[in-house]
């Protein structure tokens, strides 16, 4: 799933939500994303600089409830369920010491 970050929402915010979406559970039943890291330092890696200038080009992967989320340039969420992405990394592993 692809999501992408509204200008006036926060990082930590457009996560939870997606996640939510994803799973079709409420944001409140969700495990507090502060378990997992803090939203705060979350937020603050994809603000704009002092200056107001955009920080370009970071990436971050983590594991939130049952999803895999990758955030590019704080500007939009790819999400998968952990599931499926551990099922294709052994599918790749499969096929790079398995060459046919």
């Amino acid at each position: 799933m692809e999501y992408e970050i509204a200008p006036d929402e926060s990082v930590s915010t457009a996560v939870v939500r997606a996640v939510s979406a994803i799973e079709g559970r409420e944001p409140r039943s969700l495990r507090p994303l502060s378990d997992v890291l803090d939203p705060d330092a979350l937020d603050a890696l994809f603000e704009p600089r002092s200056n107001g200038r955009p920080r370009t080009g970071g990436q971050l992967s983590f594991i939130y409830s049952d999803c895999v989320v990758t955030i590019d340039n704080g500007e939009y969420l790819s999400l998968d369920l952990l599931e499926t992405a551990q099922y294709e990394r052994q599918e790749r592993k499969s096929r790079h010491t398995h060459p046919e």
